[in-house]
């Protein structure tokens, strides 16, 4: 018998009567109560392409993305068994139901004791209790909106395994996904880690990869971004491509970790509502007090990855603070390192604007960047795709009004319309490198001739100054503005 139970009690309130193999489940019944009828938008509901989603077999087959080293790799045997927690709200019962079915079929039985589904309060319960027939699914169900925060934490807290393996509820399991991540938990239990995230589109749910160069990071906004390794350690793995990556911070949604240690560490903060953040929190944490965070390259996992959040924050996003007093003493009694140590040790990329910054990171124009093109003094300068990853699309306006990429600045060496921008070394009093924000900081005026910074000529040899206009090649718009 399934036991389906709310928050705050123990209540049986759905029976099952008996549990089935994934291969005997009734996708077709489950996944057909929820499709998208005629002239509804099939991204209305979970952000994604619904009506593609509903289409796709529970067992569809995915591409191998491993690197070929990986697929002559033995895995250890003695491998500890895994709960895997999931928490969802309103997700869409195709990308559920694969979700689940993934982590079956593509798992060694013995290393998944459970699949422990958290419902944060769905519209329909249905969602959620229908696979608890399912082998090995346990459904627990919030009988009030709770957040994915302490959702996890009450999955976590049900688990039996000695291993917590988080995922999101829009996931699809790689081969031998599972056994890489568990082998360098059992090897130390103070390591956090993470799969290679591959993309799934949104829009007709094809997988496409991921490359394998990343490492989580983040900008000053406090967002998630990839990064790209240095050179240094893209080159120290060139004898070892599928080493783990020592990763700043992890994406949040899926990772795997010793139970112990995640109590020990002080889970989530049960204060944190919704969505958002805990990623970096837990991140930052788990570094600061011992711990260490890796991305293992032969694990491969599939997630969808959307442009808006499907659900709400209620009362707005901008209410969704809370205290951190009780997390500050938790620091203070485990004795963790101060964010200081992080940044220098962990995460040295990172650079931390100074007292003299106005703004700060990338300087964007739609989804280009400011770019430097790999060029140093004298060069020119363009625009190329965002990828937030700092290098050659980091720069700073300070306050004595110069956009710095390092120690070289934007010049203006001929003061009229159309004359390209040049890269030269910075000088304190020079008038050719003086800027200004105007237009509530949408534009780039250079002060010694009121002219705008343009992107009109970029494919044909650089970016240029030319007359103000509301064109919108002269809007741009920095990461992080740090005067209003």
């Amino acid at each position: 018998m399934d036991i389906y139970w709310p928050y705050s009690s123990y209540v049986c309130v759905f029976v099952c009567p008996g549990k089935v193999r994934w291969q005997d489940f009734d996708q077709d019944l489950y996944v057909g109560a929820t499709v998208v009828r005629p002239g509804q938008d099939p991204y209305a509901r979970n952000k994604f392409n619904q009506v593609e989603s509903d289409k796709l077999r529970m067992d569809r087959a995915v591409p191998d993305t491993r690197h070929d080293h990986c697929r002559h790799k033995q895995w250890k045997s003695d491998l500890p068994a895994s709960s895997v927690v999931i928490t969802f709200h309103n997700e869409a019962r195709s990308a559920l139901l694969r979700t689940v079915v993934s982590v079956l079929k593509k798992s060694p039985p013995h290393l998944v004791r459970e699949i422990i589904l958290v419902d944060d309060y769905s519209d329909n319960p249905e969602d959620g209790a229908l696979l608890g027939k399912i082998e090995k699914v346990r459904v627990l169900r919030n009988d009030r909106r709770e957040g994915l925060m302490r959702s996890r934490v009450r999955g976590a807290d049900a688990a039996t395994a000695p291993v917590l393996t988080f995922l999101d509820s829009h996931c699809e399991c790689n081969d031998h996904w599972l056994e890489p991540l568990l082998e360098r938990v059992a090897e130390d239990k103070t390591r956090v880690v993470s799969p290679i995230i591959d993309v799934i589109n949104m829009d007709n749910f094809q997988y496409v990869g991921a490359s394998a160069d990343l490492k989580g990071g983040f900008d000053w906004n406090l967002v998630f971004k990839w990064d790209y390794m240095t050179l240094e350690q893209r080159r120290a793995r060139q004898g070892n491509p599928i080493a783990p990556i020592k990763t700043p911070m992890i994406a949040g949604g899926l990772f795997v970790m010793d139970k112990e240690y995640f109590e020990q560490l002080g889970k989530y903060d049960m204060m944190m509502d919704v969505w958002g953040g805990e990623n970096l929190e837990i991140s930052f944490r788990v570094w600061q007090c011992g711990g260490s965070l890796e991305i293992i390259p032969c694990s491969r996992v599939g997630h969808v990855f959307r442009k808006q959040h499907p659900y709400t924050f209620p009362g707005g996003s901008g209410t969704v603070f809370a205290s951190i007093q009780s997390r500050l003493e938790m620091k203070k009694r485990l004795g963790c390192k101060p964010f200081k140590w992080y940044l220098e040790n962990v995460y040295p990329e990172l650079r931390v604007p100074d007292h003299q910054d106005i703004a700060f990171g990338a300087l964007q124009q739609g989804g280009n960047c400011l770019d430097t093109l790999g060029h140093f003094a004298d060069g020119v300068v363009g625009v190329y795709e965002c990828h937030n990853a700092g290098g050659n699309q980091e720069w700073a306006l300070t306050k004595d009004k110069s956009v710095k990429h390092m120690d070289l600045c934007l010049t203006v060496v001929d003061r009229t319309s159309g004359s390209l921008i040049k890269l030269q070394g910075c000088r304190e009093n020079d008038s050719r490198q003086k800027w200004e924000q105007i237009e509530s900081n949408s534009k780039l005026r250079h002060v010694g001739s009121n002219l705008c910074l343009d992107s009109r000529s970029a494919r044909m040899g650089g970016l240029t100054v030319e007359v103000c206009s509301p064109s919108l090649n002269q809007q741009w718009k920095f990461t992080l503005n740090l005067q209003s």
